[in-house]
């Protein structure tokens, strides 16, 4: 198709459906008949790409009618995307970018978005409803409130605020648990609550979270929470770039006017513990995996994917490559990312039912090398407090206390700690892109002089940096790379 002007392309909304293009696939089943069942927290791209796109899969069979999405967020900037979504009556244009070609679809699996209230009100409102049997939340892994030894936060400002005021909370979890109280005052049963995010064990973790911050305000509602409602682990996989005017552009092009496309792989997994206290849509009718073991699946894609994006977006960053398939096209970063993978990660990681980490490694490097997909080393680097304690530091621990090589993952916090500096290589600014920015540069600048200064952020890493091996390995990484640059240091690792 010829690219149309914003003026052609057909503006997204139930009424226009008939009018896209025939190439768009569009939703057979009559939305006006579909009833919510869950609340969704979290209304980015992934969700929509992937949690949504299983549903609609499902609603397109005729199944799930009663299990509509209703959306929901916290943050003040959830607004946004609100008004985005209901202006288009909560459609979504979902572009695959296979090698192969460009192929979209509307789905249509959301029907209502809440409204963004200080006190959540609204959000507490919907939940408390007998037809919302879950709740799903993709709030970032960094979003769960735990300090730097996996417990629940108890000193963040969000949380101490939640435990005085149950009645008016700030956060996801506090207006979870302020519907559950509810739902039991009128004598219905607990909802599901459904992790999306990439932290091993999620399931448990917003157990935790939501366990514990009730606790400090209720204790007789934490223990009727703990025992009631469920929280099963899952396991979600599908890269999904963040969306700007080059997706934009992409939509229009289809012939699709979408405030809010979404551009993803032409690959999706979800693996999800068949823990459901009040129901669940058929999603393995969808091609989803139910089980009663979601660990082993968690295990190699956070640690293969997880964690090997991290080893590419730092240095990528520092080089000024733009995205994470420039990354897997430079030849010595590629070399990095495999050695890594094959010395210090695979031999922590356990094969799955049809997969072993080999081949696991092998479909990451192609899904990676996808040139399609403009998925940021930016994008990808955001947020690495949180995201190198939670999918690198993990296997170098357990790399160190079974003798296995750690050295590839020594030198990726090195990188990070270069790319913390603020600068690329070749000079230009790299901007904030962590909610500890400042605190990180400060401790980047130091371990110019002393290497020690970064590891001694013990809200990431704990005790790692009284470990003399580990010490004596970063050091010897950072000083390399402030030295003769992070390829001098990948071509000693490399050699």
């Amino acid at each position: 198709m010829d690219e149309l002007t914003k003026e052609q392309a057909i503006a997204l909304s139930d009424v226009a459906l008939a009018q896209l293009p025939t190439a768009i696939k569009r939703p057979r089943y009559d939305r006006s008949k579909l009833t919510a069942g869950i609340v969704h927290i979290g209304l980015g791209n992934f969700h929509r790409a992937h949690q949504a796109w299983y549903l609609h899969r499902l609603m397109e069979q005729g199944l799930a009618h009663d299990w509509a999405i209703l959306g929901a967020g916290v943050r003040a900037g959830d607004s946004v995307m609100r008004d985005k979504l209901l202006a288009q009556d909560c459609l979504t244009t979902l572009i695959e970018l296979d090698p192969a070609g460009v192929s979209a679809e509307v789905i249509g699996s959301m029907i209502g978005f809440v409204p963004i209230e200080d006190d959540n009100a609204s959000l507490i409102k919907a939940m408390c409803e007998p037809a919302i049997r879950i709740v799903g939340l993709t709030v970032t892994e960094g979003g769960y409130f735990r300090d730097a030894s996996g417990a629940l936060d108890l000193s963040h400002a969000d949380i101490v605020h939640d435990a005085a005021n149950p009645d008016k909370p700030r956060t996801a979890f506090g207006a979870m648990i302020a519907a559950l109280k509810l739902r039991r005052a009128n004598g219905h049963a607990p909802f599901t609550g459904l992790c999306c995010d990439n932290l091993q064990g999620n399931g448990e973790i917003l157990r935790q979270t939501v366990v514990g911050l009730a606790r400090l305000s209720d204790p007789a509602l934490a223990d009727w929470i703990d025992q009631n409602a469920s929280f099963p682990d899952a396991m979600v996989d599908c890269i999904v770039p963040a969306t700007g005017a080059a997706e934009l552009e992409v939509a229009r092009a289809l012939g699709v006017n979408d405030a809010a496309p979404v551009t993803h792989e032409n690959f999706r997994q979800w693996v999800i513990e068949d823990n459901f206290c009040n129901g669940r849509p058929p999603w393995e009718q969808a091609g989803a995996t139910l089980t009663d073991n979601v660990h082993p699946f968690e295990s190699m894609k956070i640690r293969i994917l997880n964690a090997g994006h991290q080893l590419l977006a730092n240095v990528g960053e520092v080089n000024g490559l733009e995205t994470i398939a420039d990354c897997m096209g430079d030849a010595q970063i590629a070399a990095f990312f495999r050695k890594a993978q094959t010395e210090a990660i695979l031999p922590n990681v356990d094969a799955v039912p049809g997969m072993s980490p080999e081949r696991y490694l092998g479909l990451i490097e192609s899904r990676f090398a996808n040139p399609k997909i403009r998925d940021t080393t930016r994008r990808v680097a955001f947020d690495g407090s949180s995201r190198h304690p939670g999918f690198i530091l993990p296997v170098l621990r357990e790399a160190m206390d079974n003798g296995s090589s750690y050295e590839g993952l020594a030198l990726a916090q090195a990188l990070w700690a270069r790319m913390c500096a603020g600068t690329r290589e070749d000079g230009s600014v790299i901007a904030p892109n962590d909610p500890h920015w400042d605190a990180l540069v400060q401790a980047a600048e130091a371990a110019r002089v002393d290497p020690s200064a970064w590891l001694a952020q013990t809200q990431f890493y704990g005790d790692l940096g009284c470990s003399p091996e580990f010490l004596e390995s970063f050091a010897k990484w950072l000083e390399l790379i402030w030295d003769k640059g992070s390829r001098a240091a990948i071509d000693a690792y490399l050699a």
